[in-house]
């Protein structure tokens, strides 16, 4: 899936795990959202990011995103989370997660009791980027099968000014990124 993931050029990708952690990203996410590896792994969950509990503000975009129907968006993450649980009733991280934000989220509390079993599958998204300004973007979300694991990618229309900032927010990233050693 690597070898795939790594050809994907100028598209933003990002797997995560099944209760929505983040394990890998490529360039092209970096210079979408802002480099992930700023944030302590264990911070890097899109769940825990969208559902704040208490003050705690976990984040793994480091610039703000919004998207067009938060509602439909937020029914979606949690519904792929109930979907996991039934998938996956052993896993104890899995299950701290759920725990953790039904206490602490109403919103999450209140979908949470909705029931609903699906999978996440696709979003509009405007990213708030700090040298090219916003960004629209399609958020496609795959799943690979029995691993669970969710595969996100961003992609701008190509040919429109949504894609034309994309790319210049990899030239700019490209251009700032240090050197290797």
């Amino acid at each position: 899936m690597r070898r795939v993931l790594n050809r994907l050029g100028d598209v933003a990708v990002a797997v995560f795990a099944a209760d929505w952690q983040m394990i890998w990203w490529n360039p092209g996410w970096a210079a979408l959202l802002g480099d992930p590896s700023a944030s302590p792994p264990e911070l890097r969950n899109f769940a825990r990011e969208r559902f704040p509990v208490g003050s705690d503000r976990v984040r793994i975009s480091r610039w703000p995103v919004s998207v067009r129907n938060s509602e439909v968006s937020d029914l979606a993450v949690v519904s792929d989370l109930r979907r996991a649980t039934g998938r996956f009733p052993q896993d104890a991280r899995l299950a701290e997660l759920i725990r953790e934000l039904t206490a602490g989220n109403r919103t999450f509390a209140r979908l949470w009791a909705s029931g609903t079993v699906a999978a996440h599958r696709e979003d509009r998204k405007t990213v708030e980027h700090p040298v090219v300004g916003p960004v629209d973007v399609d958020c496609d979300v795959l799943t690979d099968g029995d691993s669970e694991f969710k595969i996100v990618l961003l992609t701008a229309a190509p040919g429109s000014a949504d894609g034309d900032r994309f790319r210049h927010a990899l030239v700019d990233a490209d251009r700032t990124r240090a050197p290797a050693l």
